[in-house]
C-alpha cells in the first residue's frame, strides 16, 4: 500500500517487498524514514510485517505535500523515496488527544476531549465473534476510551488460551522472544482502527503482572522488554487514538524496580515521534491509604496521573501534588463477582463517577457481572449488563453542554463544586441530602438553578432567580446535583 493522499492525522503506510535472506529480520534489519513537510522533519522506525514485507507508517499532522526517504543497513531498503499529499481531516477526526491544562485534555485540532473510559483488558485476545460483539456494545455506549492489553491476561475466569500471541509459539511449545507474530498485531491494529472510527481512544497497556509465569511475558529480560517496546511503537504509534499505559498495577510486577520503569518510559518517549499520552497505573491495597504507592507522576515523561483508588476524595490531594490531569482508571467495578473490587452496585458506580468528576478528575467504568460462560466485560468484552453506563452517558451530556475548561471551585465549602467563578456552578451532594443549600452569588447578577437527579437522569428547574446571599431549596434526596447558571438576561 503506497498511498498518494492521506488525511491529516490519518495513517500513511508504505510496504516494501523484499525476499528475506536474513535468519531473523526482526533483529538484524534496521529501517527508518525521515518525513519532511517544508522545514518540518519527523523520523519514524519501520518494522518487519512477515511474509517478506517491511512497512513504514506515519501520521502526518500538517496539510500539504510530504516527502520521505529511508535509511537502512540493508542496501535494498536504503535511500528509498516517496511522496504524498496530506488533506484536511475528515469529519470525526480531531487528531490525537493531548494535555490542555493541569486539569483538562483536548484534541490536536483544539476541540475539547472529556475522557469517559471503560476497562476491557483482553478483548483483542478473544474470538472474532466476541470482538465484534464488544465493538457493537461500545458503539451503543457512552465510552470514548478503553483500557486494553497487548499481552493476554490469565484469569480465574475463562482461561482459554488465545489463538495468537505477541511472539510466535504456545504455552506447550514455548515462545520465541527473538521474533514477533505479525498476525496478532494485524488483528489488534484493525481493532484500533475500528475504535478510532467510533471516536474511542485506545489506552494500550504495555505490561501487566497477570501472567504469573504462565507464559513468561511478565518476566522478560530488560533487552527483550526494549525489543518488544520498539516493535510495538513502530507498529502502533501512527494511529491517532493510541495512548500508552506503561503497565497496569505496575507495583505488582516484582521483577521490575522504579528505575526500570523510568528506563521503559524513556524508551517509549524517545521512540514515539508523536508524543502520545503516557502514564502508569498503580496496584497496592487500594483500600488502605497508607499502602498507596504511586509512581512519581511529576517526572517529565508522564503526561497525566493514572490512578486506582476506591475513595474519590483522594483526588483532591493527588491534583494538588502533581498538577496534571488525574484519570481514575479504576475505582472498583459494577458487578457481583466474589472479589470486593468487583461487586459494587450500578448506583455506587454512578456516584463515584460524579464524585470524582466534580472533584476535577476523570473516572473510568468497569463491569464484572458473573456470566454462565465466564464472559466478563472487564476481561473479555461482549455485552454490557450493568445499570451505570446509561447514567454515565447522562453525566457526559451534562459536561458536554457545560462551558469549556471547568475548574474546581474551592471557595464553595462542604460540597465539591466544578465550574467557572461567578458564571457557572455544578455542585454534587452524593450521599448527603440537604433540603436547602445556602450559597453566595454576586449581587449584581441573576442566576437560575436546576436540580439534577443523577440516577433518574432528570433535570428540573427551580422556580425564580437567585443573587447575593441566598438559599436554594432542594428535594432532600441523595445523589443530587445542583446546577447554577448566570442568567443571560
Amino acid at each position: 500500500m503506497n498511498q498518494k493522499i492521506v488525511e491529516r492525522w490519518g495513517v500513511y503506510e508504505t510496504a516494501i517487498k523484499l525476499l528475506n535472506p536474513f535468519e531473523n529480520p526482526y533483529s538484524i534489519v534496521q529501517l527508518e524514514a525521515i518525513f519532511r513537510s517544508g522545514e518540518r522533519m519527523v523520523k519514524v522506525n519501520g518494522f518487519y510485517d512477515g511474509d517478506d514485507v517491511y512497512k513504514i507508517r506515519f501520521m502526518p499532522d500538517a496539510v500539504g505535500p510530504w516527502t520521505f526517504s529511508t535509511s537502512s543497513n540493508v542496501p535494498a531498503l536504503d535511500a528509498l523515496t516517496g511522496e504524498f499529499d496530506c488533506t484536511d481531516a475528515e469529519a470525526g477526526n480531531h487528531g490525537p488527544v493531548r494535555v490542555a491544562s493541569r486539569d483538562s485534555f483536548e484534541y490536536a485540532d483544539g476541540s475539547p476531549y472529556i475522557p469517559f473510559g471503560t476497562t476491557c483488558y483482553a478483548w483483542v485476545h478473544q474470538s472474532g465473534a466476541l470482538q465484534e460483539e464488544t465493538l457493537e456494545a461500545l458503539r451503543n455506549s457512552p465510552f470514548n476510551k478503553i483500557r486494553m492489553c497487548v499481552f493476554p491476561k490469565r484469569y480465574t475466569f475463562n482461561v482459554t488460551e488465545p489463538a495468537l500471541f505477541v511472539f510466535p509459539g504456545s504455552k506447550e511449545d514455548g515462545f520465541d522472544l527473538e521474533r514477533f507474530e505479525p498476525r496478532f498485531f494485524q488483528g489488534m491494529e484493525r481493532r484500533i482502527e475500528q475504535l478510532a472510527e467510533l471516536g474511542i481512544e485506545a489506552d494500550v497497556i504495555l505490561f501487566h503482572p497477570y501472567d504469573k509465569g504462565h507464559w513468561g511475558f511478565d518476566r522478560m529480560s530488560p533487552d527483550r522488554d526494549e525489543f518488544y517496546l520498539r516493535y510495538v511503537i513502530a507498529r502502533l504509534s501512527a494511529y491517532r487514538n493510541v495512548w500508552w499505559s506503561l503497565a497496569n498495577e505496575y507495583d505488582f510486577m516484582r521483577e521490575k524496580r522504579k528505575e526500570d520503569w523510568d528506563r521503559l518510559f524513556q524508551i517509549v518517549q524517545e521512540n514515539d515521534p508523536y508524543g502520545h499520552l503516557r502514564s502508569i497505573h498503580n496496584g497496592t491495597k487500594m483500600y488502605d491509604p497508607e499502602s498507596l504507592v504511586l509512581y512519581d507522576h511529576s517526572k517529565p515523561w508522564v503526561d497525566h496521573v493514572s490512578l486506582q483508588h476506591w475513595d474519590l476524595t483522594v483526588v483532591d490531594s493527588i491534583r494538588r501534588k502533581y498538577g496534571k490531569p488525574v484519570v481514575v482508571d479504576e475505582c472498583c467495578y459494577e458487578g457481583d463477582i466474589p472479589r470486593r473490587w468487583g461487586n459494587i452496585t450500578g448506583e455506587e458506580m454512578t456516584h463515584r463517577l460524579w464524585e470524582g468528576t466534580i472533584r476535577g478528575a476523570y473516572v473510568g467504568h468497569g463491569e464484572t457481572y458473573m456470566h454462565p460462560e465466564d464472559i466478563i466485560w472487564w476481561s473479555h468484552g461482549g455485552e454490557l449488563h450493568g445499570t451505570s453506563p446509561e447514567r454515565i452517558g447522562f453525566l457526559r451530556k451534562v459536561l458536554e453542554v457545560a462551558p469549556r475548561n471547568l475548574t474546581v471551585i474551592d471557595t464553595i465549602k462542604d460540597v465539591p463544586a466544578l465550574g467557572i467563578q461567578n458564571d457557572y456552578y455544578l455542585l454534587y451532594f452524593g450521599i448527603h441530602r440537604p433540603i436547602v443549600r445556602p450559597i453566595q452569588l454576586p449581587e449584581d447578577a441573576a442566576y437560575t438553578a436546576e436540580v439534577i437527579d443523577t440516577w433518574n437522569m432528570t433535570i428540573k428547574p427551580i422556580e425564580g432567580t437567585f443573587s447575593g446571599d441566598c438559599a436554594i431549596s432542594l428535594p432532600g434526596r441523595p445523589y443530587l446535583a445542583l446546577r447554577i447558571r448566570r442568567s443571560m438576561q
